[in-house]
């Protein structure tokens, strides 16, 4: 049954853009195909996209999407949210009232769990399987809590957050800004992430943010290799941007 709605409307909500499907069947012709969709990016989260991950054993949101009538109304069709997944503090938006509408559960790194006062939350400390397919990966550098989620279908998708963006080649990388918590951090989990898998287990990356420069993509493919072409020795020399 549709959810009863107070939302005003706002200039955001209207006209607004439907999520999107992320990856198909011919993307994922080798392995199990996961319904993802990414939503629009978020005034509220500073042009923040945010993920539907559409699982038997309930849906997992990652960050949140705008709190509009069409997100709302489509997060119902799709049968609601069962877990809520904060990947940095820039993430939060709406939480509130997204948790009042579906009474999910809202994970976030500890370190950032202050951040949400007088809402039910799940802290985690390093790593956290919210699924049998699903892990949150602490990844500290843009934020103190900022983390990852790694889906372990469609030959591996991570949900890259902040920690990783698209740049103007449309490639993951790590973007060092004025408000940066610890840079060498950021670069030292970029190797964590290069380390624990590799090509066969990691084939895309959904990031949460620079959306706009994967030219109409929601997803970077190749994303093991990609990443790999990181010199990172480089990477911790460059200077924040304003």
């Amino acid at each position: 049954m549709p959810l009863e709605s107070s939302i005003p409307l706002t200039p955001q909500s209207r006209p607004a853009k439907a999520p999107r499907l992320v990856l198909t069947e011919e993307t994922c012709a080798q392995d199990r195909l996961v319904p993802i969709f990414a939503f629009p990016p978020n005034r509220d989260t500073l042009g923040g996209t945010s993920y539907l991950i559409v699982e038997k054993e309930g849906n997992v949101l990652i960050d949140c999407p705008a709190w509009d009538e069409q997100s709302r109304s489509f997060l119902d069709a799709q049968g609601g949210v069962k877990q809520l997944v904060i990947t940095h503090r820039g993430g939060i938006g709406k939480v509130r009232d997204i948790q009042s509408a579906f009474h999910c559960d809202v994970i976030i790194q500890e370190q950032e769990a202050y951040l949400l006062p007088n809402l039910t939350v799940t802290p985690f400390q390093e790593n956290l399987m919210i699924s049998p397919h699903l892990e949150v990966i602490w990844t500290s550098g843009h934020s103190p809590g900022t983390a990852c989620v790694y889906l372990n279908a469609c030959g591996g998708v991570l949900f890259s957050g902040r920690h990783l963006v698209a740049d103007s080649q449309g490639n993951p990388v790590p973007l060092r800004t004025a408000k940066t918590f610890h840079w060498l951090r950021q670069i030292r989990n970029v190797q964590k992430l290069l380390d624990r898998f590799d090509r066969d287990t990691l084939n895309w990356i959904c990031p949460g943010g620079n959306i706009g420069l994967l030219r109409g993509k929601t997803a970077i493919d190749h994303a093991y290799e990609k990443l790999a072409q990181l010199d990172l020795e480089q990477c911790v020399k460059q200077q924040p941007l304003l």
